[in-house]
């Protein structure tokens, strides 16, 4: 019964992160302050020909994935038609979830809070810049999914063409807890390797008339550069405030939940766009009162997707990885991932759908791998 339960859960934290709509992460049909931020190299600051990023000041992190969407299109054809199809949409798009939601700016609102003489406005969406906080767990994590992508496009000539000179700029409070620039490849060589991997892939796969294949392709690699940057961030970010008591212990859970779904979705392979991104989640920081599917002040949906995580931590406390290897060996080919997608939509969108045969359904399709 656990197993099931598990196996549920597991399916709804997909569903929820990738065939929802979440109100809190766009503004007219884009990322939030999409706009704002600049469309161009040329517009970022330049010091003695050196492109100076940043990555604090939300507007510049957010222009890290607009210069990444922009330079890969061309290469995104078998997406799907249109300008909303690249699956690198999600990075803007988590972004300004957390910056909706206070997450990318927690430490600095404790600051302020703490001292209520402080003239800061960090944090504040309306303020100039809005600004992210070194010290947040949220912030950190998304530090890696920004900079290390841009900085494997810069190194592959997707962006820049191979004529520019870029400065990540490190925060100088704890200047040593993140890469800046050239020691991301020395710090992290995995998650740049991966990176560059699919830079360089994406112009070769798209001049295939395979559509099918050229779209699991780009994916695979894609999540398998974006695995790679969330074990990085994990073991980065392990010091930062989401493991002190600044945070609550139902945001921590939260995090660790959201952290661990990546696998079971990496590996089905699926295509996020900015049309099908994620359900409502969490739209403040959690308190240490807040019971989720029982917090008054958020919505249906956000309780329920609160609900699932919690749920998938304790049954993976129960089952440890063992799941996680039979889904994997599972989603052995792009016939068997497109499988595995209709399963968990099954699953969980047909009340009728035999969960009981669900574990043969998938030994099966080990099996046939």
């Amino acid at each position: 019964m656990h197993l099931m339960g598990f196996i549920s859960a597991v399916a709804a934290v997909v569903l929820l992160a990738v065939l929802g709509q979440a109100a809190v992460v766009t503004e007219n049909g884009l990322p939030i302050q999409w706009d704002k931020a600049p469309n161009e190299l040329s517009q970022l600051p330049t010091v003695d020909g050196v492109i100076q990023v940043n990555p604090w000041d939300y507007l510049q992190r957010m222009a890290l994935s607009k210069l990444l969407i922009n330079s890969t299109d061309p290469y995104m054809s078998s997406m799907g038609p249109g300008e909303k199809e690249s699956p690198l949409w999600s990075l803007p798009l988590q972004l300004g979830w957390k910056l909706r939601s206070g997450m990318i700016y927690y430490l600095c609102d404790v600051t302020i809070r703490n001292n209520p003489g402080s003239s800061s406005t960090c944090g504040l969406e309306s303020s100039e810049p809005v600004c992210t906080s070194p010290q947040s767990w949220y912030a950190c994590m998304n530090y890696y999914m920004s900079v290390l992508p841009l900085l494997a496009a810069v190194q592959t000539a997707v962006v820049g063409k191979g004529e520019i000179q870029l400065h990540i700029q490190a925060p100088a409070e704890v200047a040593q807890d993140y890469c800046s620039t050239s020691d991301c490849s020395t710090k992290y060589p995995d998650a740049m390797t991966k990176w560059e991997t699919f830079f360089q892939s994406l112009q070769q796969i798209s001049n295939s008339d395979d559509t099918d294949f050229n779209k699991d392709k780009i994916l695979g690699l894609l999540w398998a550069a974006e695995e790679a940057s969330l074990q990085t961030a994990s073991l980065a970010c392990s010091e930062r405030s989401i493991y002190t008591k600044l945070y609550s212990s139902p945001e921590v859970r939260f995090g660790q939940g959201w952290l661990n779904s990546a696998a079971y979705v990496a590996v089905a392979h699926f295509h996020t766009n900015i049309e099908k991104y994620m359900a409502p989640l969490p739209s403040r920081v959690l308190q240490e009162s807040d019971r989720p599917p029982n917090i008054p002040d958020l919505s249906a949906e956000e309780n329920h997707a609160l609900h699932i995580f919690g749920w998938m931590n304790r049954v993976n406390q129960l089952l440890g990885v063992s799941l996680v290897t039979l889904w994997r060996r599972a989603m052995c080919s792009p016939q068997a991932r497109e499988k595995g997608q209709g399963l968990l939509h099954d699953l969980i969108l047909d009340p009728k759908f035999p969960g009981t045969s669900l574990m043969a359904i998938l030994t099966e399709m080990t099996t046939s791998c």
